[in-house]
């Protein structure tokens, strides 16, 4: 297949297509859809930012356009409420038209809107885990007429702890429907879930999940951690077009965008202690460029789709090494190319290493900056940061020092 039009689908999804300016299908979609559209069950490994969204979704809704059933016929399940709202509006541009109606089923959304959705005819459910199986639990949904089960991103799922909140959504389903699964990875759990759920599936893999695509140029800098934000100033002043800066913490992400903010960069920030209205303003602000740095957590590593984000920047390394691919791949997608910097400071050397491992190869050292200015750091920023990396430091204390206590200190010299 090397273009859409070659497709044996419906012309409304064509056409939807063809007003997207979506003409020539990725391999991932190449090798997917085909067989997809026959009942196939896919199981499909690719990297990042290879379209398996519409893989899935034109499958879907060829299927749906042409079932004069009702109630739940699809249902998607995904890791996160951002990946679930953008499935979402795939769903709602290339089945524009089609009168199929859909259901978003994610947390921090109204749950009374949700089942009223489902009760007056949702045909296809998109949703997380979690907020389904508490339906499910509470037999508020019916999932027995479900004909089409996706499950993407399911490597994350798993990673996220949504294993057994996955199974209890699997039993409600009919055995006899059409399955498929995306994922980055194949770990044992993965490989486990696709040997219970799956009928021999059509194999689609495409590149290696483990290496960035060679549209982006990966660099690194060894800097001492005092002068992070220095260097992230720098390239901002330096480098054109969006950025996207992964921190490891929500506290780090936080603070970051603050100083950013108190540099008059336009930075907005997103990660799971957020609430679902601020994560949605700061996503469609960044897309939409009503601001140019969007700080996040791990959060946004995974199937969050921005076109030509210009840089993506490691201002601190992922938790696992595996999400180094995650992160960087959110820049040089759709054949565009794009850059990722990463901030390796003298202690974080070791993990960095295994990244290169994991990549097989070297990645550029670029020197730093002259008279790159240090910050000054507090007791309290020490202290946190310890926390994030795994202990609390300053030996016994669950905190960081204080102000001595003088008046208890002088009752306990008088006493002596």
């Amino acid at each position: 297949m090397e273009t859409f039009a070659e497709l044996q689908v419906s012309g409304l999804i064509k056409e939807n297509l063809s007003r997207a300016k979506l003409t020539t299908p990725t391999p991932v979609q190449a090798g997917a859809i085909p067989p997809a559209l026959l009942g196939r069950d896919v199981l499909g490994t690719a990297q990042t930012g290879t379209g398996k969204t519409l893989a899935f979704m034109i499958p879907i809704l060829e299927r749906l356009i042409h079932s004069p059933a009702k109630g739940i016929e699809a249902l998607v399940l995904l890791p996160t409420r951002e990946l679930a709202m953008q499935v979402y509006d795939v769903a709602a541009r290339v089945g524009r038209g089609s009168r199929i109606s859909a259901s978003l089923v994610v947390g921090g959304l109204s749950e009374v809107r949700q089942l009223d959705e489902i009760r007056q005819g949702a045909r296809l459910v998109i949703a997380t885990p979690g907020r389904l199986d508490d339906y499910v639990r509470r037999k508020l949904v019916n999932l027995q007429n479900v004909k089409i089960l996706v499950l993407d991103e399911a490597d994350r799922m798993v990673d996220m702890g949504f294993l057994p909140q996955m199974r209890t959504i699997l039993q409600a389903l009919p055995k006899e429907r059409q399955t498929m699964c995306f994922s980055a990875t194949l770990e044992k759990t993965v490989a486990r879930l696709v040997h219970e759920y799956l009928k021999s599936p059509v194999r689609v893999e495409i590149g290696s999940t483990q290496k960035a695509p060679e549209t982006i140029r990966l660099q690194m800098y060894q800097v001492f951690r005092e002068q992070k934000v220095a260097l992230l100033v720098h390239l901002l002043n330096t480098e054109p077009g969006t950025f996207l800066v992964f921190a490891r913490t929500k506290y780090g992400a936080d603070k970051l965008a603050r100083k950013l903010q108190r540099q008059s960069f336009d930075a907005a920030v997103i990660h799971g202690g957020r609430s679902q209205g601020q994560r949605t303003a700061a996503l469609a602000g960044f897309k939409q460029g009503r601001h140019r740095i969007l700080v996040a957590t791990d959060i946004a590593s995974r199937g969050i789709h921005v076109h030509a984000i210009s840089h993506v920047v490691n201002y601190d390394l992922p938790q696992v090494p595996e999400d180094f691919i995650h992160r960087v791949g959110r820049t040089g997608r759709a054949e565009l190319t794009g850059v990722a910097s990463t901030f390796v400071t003298p202690e974080d050397l070791p993990e960095f290493r295994i990244i290169e491992k994991m990549l097989g190869a070297q990645v550029t050292r670029i020197p730093l900056p002259t008279n790159l200015a240090s910050e000054p750091r507090s007791l309290h920023e020490e202290h946190f940061e310890r926390k994030a990396r795994g202990f609390s430091g300053y030996g016994s204390r669950s905190g960081p020092p204080t102000k001595p206590n003088r008046r208890l200190m002088r009752r306990r010299f008088r006493a002596r």
